[in-house]
């Protein structure tokens, strides 16, 4: 089969992860999935040792294209309708949705995808729908490569966040607020407006819960490993520890307070100050192009979005566990 792609990266000067540039302008749709289909082995490989790929220039351009490209890699579909995620999100195809819809001034900080629940993807693929103006990148940070900071500068912080665990507090709206990247509503997150309804779910899955004035509930998650051991033998800081500091403030919580060690200590300023420094130290930014596709694998990689002017539509799909 003629090769549809180049790689590019990643080397010096460039990404840390390869990016796959189609050799043609005129790449039909067809001839893609078809690639996709017959090296998925090979593409699976390369996501397993860099973490993300970048595919880009190829012939995508709706939500349905992007629900083809996805289709093409037969991996289980992980439904927003199913996640615990705190974001607002809508829907376009079965499997594809839109990014987190905060506000485009609020910054979306590092995390794995919905690490701070009990439930989370393996994988997750980003479209670039519309490419903003100026701003909006999607940083990446590799998990691995911060644990191994981490272990150098605050190696007691990472001992305690390993045998702990973490514990993660929100309020969850009774209407979805559209103002913040907190806001989905509980109604929404755990598919039910009956409140008897939604106790039995939190209590199947391990919450404490308490209802707040207004109809809005407030929850705190089981203990939740912050440490995670992957199948090659190498371990990751996964958790939303980061964003939930960071990012978790809007009228209902306050980042300092979403989350704690799993015995309910708090965590010191100066170690979660540190932990966000060493992050950014080794993050580089995803600039988008129209069409571009991001593959992640959720387990080795963070991701967030910067803030930016104009408009920009990224679209997202989640992959269960394989």
């Amino acid at each position: 089969m003629t090769e549809l792609w180049t790689y590019q990266g990643p080397g010096p000067g460039q990404s840390s992860f390869p990016c796959l540039q189609a050799n043609s302008d005129t790449l039909e749709m067809a001839a893609l999935l078809a690639q996709l289909r017959q090296k998925k082995s090979e593409l699976s490989g390369l996501l397993a040792q860099h973490g993300a790929l970048l595919f880009r220039g190829m012939p995508l351009l709706s939500a349905t294209d992007f629900d083809a490209f996805i289709e093409a890699f037969a991996w289980p579909n992980f439904r927003y309708a199913d996640s615990l995620s705190n974001a607002v999100r809508s829907n376009r195809t079965e499997r594809v949705f839109t990014a987190n819809e905060a506000p485009a001034a609020v910054e979306i900080f590092l995390h794995h995808e919905m690490a701070q629940t009990p439930v989370y993807p393996s994988k997750l693929f980003f479209f670039c729908e519309t490419a903003p103006d100026s701003g909006g990148e999607t940083p990446l940070c590799r998990s691995d490569k911060l644990l191994a900071m981490m272990r150098q500068h605050q190696p007691e912080f990472v001992q305690r966040c390993a045998t702990e665990g973490l514990r993660y507090t929100n309020v969850m709206p009774l209407a979805a607020d559209a103002a913040s990247g907190q806001g989905r509503s509980w109604t929404s997150t755990l598919g039910t407006g009956d409140r008897d309804q939604a106790e039995q779910k939190l209590a199947g899955l391990g919450y404490d819960w308490s209802w707040l004035d207004g109809g809005d509930l407030k929850v705190t998650t089981p203990v939740l490993a912050a440490v995670r051991k992957l199948a090659s033998g190498s371990e990751v800081f996964f958790n939303q520890l980061i964003a939930a500091y960071q990012g978790w403030n809007d009228n209902r919580n306050k980042g300092e307070k979403s989350v704690s060690f799993g015995g309910g200590a708090e965590i010191s300023a100066q170690d979660l100050a540190l932990t966000c420094e060493l992050a950014q130290e080794i993050t580089e930014n995803v600039a988008w192009h129209r069409s571009d596709v991001v593959l992640l694998d959720n387990f080795m990689m963070m991701h967030g979005r910067r803030p930016f002017g104009g408009s920009r539509s990224i679209l997202a799909s989640l992959i269960g566990a394989q």
